[in-house]
């Protein structure tokens, strides 16, 4: 399955939810654009006021007549107004008659110089003869040309300074508060986006698993006889989990850090386009890196994802054997097996652990490491001030260690990403895999109960048959039995019955319908099974009774449990019907779990019974109550048993001997022992009365 049919068949399951994706990636990118544009308002607050003051000033003798008083500041006996509020004031440099004049910054001593001085390189202030009772200073840079007569000015005290800065005090606390308010609706709009986005992706890998679950009902036995439970149980829960991570992590990283790149990339355009084309150049190289990443990575995930089920389909067995494996002491052989399924698992992990290593945030931060030094050497010159001001140079910086670090966390989810793509793969395997066929066929009522067998052959693998030319009839109410030596087909006649494999050659047929046009569903609805290993839910008694059919009241749980004696045990639990069952029933005895086996085929009431060695696993004494049941119960309704205790089927209208696949022999206890045949022999082995070989 190729990837892009993949993130097709994602998108599918999302589409439900649409709307609310779009508006949780809204929310995103309002987050987003909040705090993206902190920087721009960091960049209008230092260049447009923190250091405004630092703009050209102008001198008047006389105060000028502007709209806005406030736009001119009284010094020392003289008048001045800023570069930027003679703009505002709807004057020129040219159209006034003063004398320029520049404030200069000695760490926090600020300078009022005549005339126009540049700011760059490091000043040097000498006292000269005060005027007015006022201390003058003449400037000078150092390491520069010096120039005759040097500039001169006075030191201004703080409440001038602040006089300066009247006209930028508000705008810059309402810039900082803007600052703010941008930083807390950025967090608001990335909380509800994220609790958004998280509440989506469980929804929709809540359906996805509904689906998967469901799906695996419907699937043929066959399917099952080829796929470890482990293998299967985790894609139920790791693999969706891998994918519900993409919903909420891959997601969101992806778009937001997009968004995040798009927007950095314009406000670099906008502050400097040359370093913005520079950034530009490192896109192919981080292309190469996700390129080449994802080129290895897929393979080293299939790897490890198989690996994974593998480990949990061994845990799985070992832990349903664990009789088994401690009764013949094998714990050491079984621990050595899981060390090399698990020593797989982890030179897979270790392979991608090495890969993630050098091709994600390392080598990202190795492109951005060599980018800023470039970066610096290049405007590290004596130009600097003049190519960058300071306010742009912080923005700047501010950008480029944004610009990376969303490259460096859409990397980091690339491996979550690739994980949910395998795992997706795996999913959807199995949703593909073909269920039963849906047969269009008849919605089948309570049948009477004829089943006929007409000239039936089958083959699980197409090869080698296990079943031959089976002929034969069973009328409504009568009793089969079905007997012979392992490997002989009875089995596999019942399963043909139930509709888990279908027919190789020949047909059955129930109530004269074919078997074919029949609605599985429906058949198996008025068919009951018992098993010779029987399976208990987890829940009380009455519940595995019941067995999800709400339709059958407390009443019919009680009578059912009484005609098959199991009223007797239950009543003595402490919590009688209510009693809870654990994993497979293991609290209790292997003839009890039978005994609810059988309680739960009767409660259904059956038009046919199907009894799969159903009493190997109770004692004689059990087995004759259950005996007397069975004679009552077995009225009205087609019965076949699979026995191996013959004692248990002398009552049968039929017995059927199956010997390789065929019919070898047919008819009642009676006259099947009069034959003489085989029957009679396995009987006779069984009552331990057998004659010793050659003596008649």
């Amino acid at each position: 399955m190729g990837t892009e049919h993949v993130w097709k068949r994602l998108t599918g399951f999302a589409r439900p939810f649409q709307k609310q994706i779009g508006g949780a990636l809204l929310l995103l990118l309002l987050g987003t654009s909040a705090e993206l544009a902190g920087p721009f308002l960091a960049k209008v607050m230092i260049d447009n006021h923190i250091l405004a003051i630092q703009k050209p000033w102008y001198q008047f003798d006389q105060k000028p007549q502007v709209p806005d008083e406030e736009l001119v500041v009284a010094i020392n006996g003289k008048h001045y107004m800023r570069e930027d509020a003679l703009a505002e004031a709807g004057l020129t440099p040219g159209s006034i008659q003063a004398s320029e004049a520049t404030v200069v910054a000695e760490g926090t001593t600020y300078y009022l110089i005549e005339g126009k001085v540049e700011q760059t390189g490091e000043k040097q202030f000498t006292p000269i003869e005060p005027e007015n009772d006022r201390e003058r200073f003449a400037v000078t840079t150092v390491d520069a040309a010096e120039t005759s007569p040097a500039p001169t000015g006075i030191r201004l005290t703080g409440e001038e300074v602040l006089a300066m800065y009247q006209n930028d005090i508000q705008p810059i606390i309402w810039l900082a508060v803007g600052y703010g308010a941008l930083i807390l609706l950025s967090a608001g709009f990335n909380y509800m986006q994220i609790l958004w986005l998280q509440t989506i992706a469980q929804r929709i890998i809540q359906q996805m698993r509904m689906k998967l679950f469901g799906h695996l009902q419907k699937l043929p036995i066959s399917f099952f006889d080829k796929t470890p439970v482990g293998s299967l149980v985790s894609r139920v829960s790791n693999d969706t989990e891998a994918i519900r991570e993409l919903y909420v992590s891959v997601l969101a990283t992806f778009v937001q850090n997009g968004v995040y790149l798009l927007g950095i990339l314009v406000a670099l355009f906008v502050l400097q386009p040359e370093l913005a084309l520079f950034c530009c150049l490192t896109v192919p190289l981080l292309a190469l890196l996700v390129y080449v990443y994802q080129t290895y990575s897929s393979r080293y995930y299939a790897v490890i994802r198989a690996k994974l089920g593998d480990m949990n389909a061994m845990i799985n067995e070992m832990i349903q054997n664990m009789v088994i494996v401690q009764a013949f002491r094998r714990e050491e052989g079984v621990q050595k097996e899981f060390a090399q399924v698990n020593d797989g698992y982890f030179q897979a992990k270790l392979k991608e652990i090495n890969l993630e290593s050098l091709l994600l945030r390392p080598a990202v931060d190795l492109v951005w490491k060599i980018s800023l030094t470039l970066i610096v050497w290049y405007y590290g010159s004596a130009s600097f001030h003049s190519a960058i001001s300071f306010g742009a140079l912080f923005a700047f910086v501010d950008y480029m260690g944004r610009f990376f670090e969303p490259i460096n966390m859409m990397m980091n989810r690339l491996s979550q990403m690739q994980q949910a793509t395998i795992s997706a793969t795996r999913v959807f395997a199995i949703l593909d895999t073909a269920t039963e066929s849906p047969k269009a066929g008849i919605q089948m009522e309570r049948p009477r109960g004829e089943v006929v067998f007409d000239q039936v052959s089958f083959a699980y693998n197409e090869e080698e048959y296990v079943l031959k030319n089976v002929s034969f009839t069973a009328q409504p109410g009568q009793t089969i039995a079905l007997v012979g030596h392992t490997g002989s087909g009875k089995s596999s006649l019942m399963n043909l019955l139930l509709g888990f494999y279908p027919v190789t050659k020949g047909r059955i047929l129930i109530d004269g319908k074919d078997m074919r046009e029949i609605d599985t569903q429906s058949l198996r609805s008025h068919i009951g099974l018992v098993l010779q290993d029987p399976f208990l839910f987890t829940g009380s008694i009455g519940f595995n009774i019941r067995m999800y059919n709400d339709a059958i009241s407390a009443e019919q749980v009680v009578q059912a449990a009484k005609a098959v004696r199991a009223d007797e045990f239950i009543r003595r639990l402490p919590q009688g019907y209510d009693e809870p069952v654990v994993e497979r029933g293991m609290t209790l005895s292997a003839g009890q779990r039978q005994l609810i086996s059988f309680a739960r085929a009767l409660v259904a009431d059956p038009a046919i019974l199907i009894l799969d060695e159903a009493t190997a696993s109770i004692d004689s004494e059990t087995e004759l109550a259950i005996q007397e049941a069975l004679h009552v119960l077995a009225r009205g309704r087609t019965t076949f048993i699979i026995a191996h205790r013959l004692s248990t089927i002398q009552h049968a209208d039929q017995i059927l001997v199956l010997s390789r696949g065929e019919i070898a022999e047919r008819g009642t206890h009676h006259e099947l022992m009069a034959q003489g045949g085989l029957y009679q022999k396995m009987y006779q082995l069984q009552q331990g009365s057998l004659s010793v070989a050659g003596n008649g």
